[in-house]
């Protein structure tokens, strides 16, 4: 159920961004209908958008040289949904267009990382924005020690050639990230036992009476006042059988 909402609210965010995404790129051409030059552009492809709402779109972070404006929102992380656990990284492609730009991711950070690593991108943390298009990742790695929500942090500056910022950045993003951790599947357990995931509980048939323990298979261990296979006898009976 947690996933299903986390998609149907990635799926209602994506519809909205991309109507922005579209109403930025009507004002984006020229008066004769023709695109002007390109320029820097990041998105997130198609299908790493499929993967979170399944709708199958782009979502563009800068789209010709403009932030957009969603991302300046002093509420926009509030209204996006948790990364779920089964997503490990989040694809991301770029773009500088016939102009120079330069990056710096100056912020990867995990603020719980009892849950999540610290992010880690599939490029160096600095550099110069491809011509072309060119994919990259930012890989959010669980710890697989505990389960839980992490939220981390992600901080990107874009410079001109010149060392003008990009405007609308530096960029800085605050994220929310589901680790989930799973009891691997060891197979069937070995006769006598019983599981999973450990196949450490001891079978016994009948099971031990008069609160003994199954501490092997097959085997009873009594407590006081209490002796047989399967504890079912007491000492004080046959003690007194013996008397008689």
């Amino acid at each position: 159920m947690r996933w299903a909402t986390a998609a149907l609210a990635s799926a209602v965010i994506a519809l909205f961004l991309d109507t922005t995404t579209a109403r930025h790129h009507h004002h984006h051409r020229s008066g004769n209908g023709h695109k002007q030059p390109s320029d820097i552009s990041l998105w997130i492809d198609q299908q790493q958008i499929k993967m979170f709402s399944g709708v199958e779109m782009e979502i563009y972070v800068i789209s010709e040289g403009k932030v957009l404006p969603y991302l300046l929102d002093p509420e926009f992380e509030n209204k996006l949904p948790i990364i779920p656990s089964e997503v490990s990284y989040v694809n991301f492609t770029w773009k500088s267009g016939v102009k120079k730009y330069y990056y710096n991711f100056f912020r990867l950070k995990s603020f719980d990382e009892t849950i999540l690593k610290t992010p880690s991108i599939t490029i160096k943390t600095q550099g110069r924005v491809p011509k072309r298009a060119k994919e990259f990742s930012v890989l959010l790695p669980c710890t697989g020690n505990n389960s839980g929500t992490a939220q981390f942090g992600i901080g990107l500056m874009i410079e001109t050639r010149k060392g003008k910022p990009l405007n609308g950045t530096p960029l800085r993003l605050s994220l929310r990230k589901e680790c989930t951790v799973r009891e691997p599947n060891p197979g069937p357990c070995p006769d006598g036992y019983l599981g999973p995931p450990h196949c450490k509980k001891a079978l016994c048939y009948p099971n031990c009476m008069n609160g003994g323990n199954c501490t092997a298979p097959g085997i009873c261990s009594c407590p006081p006042g209490f002796q047989g296979p399967y504890c079912e006898g007491g000492t004080q009976f046959y003690t007194n059988f013996d008397k008689s």
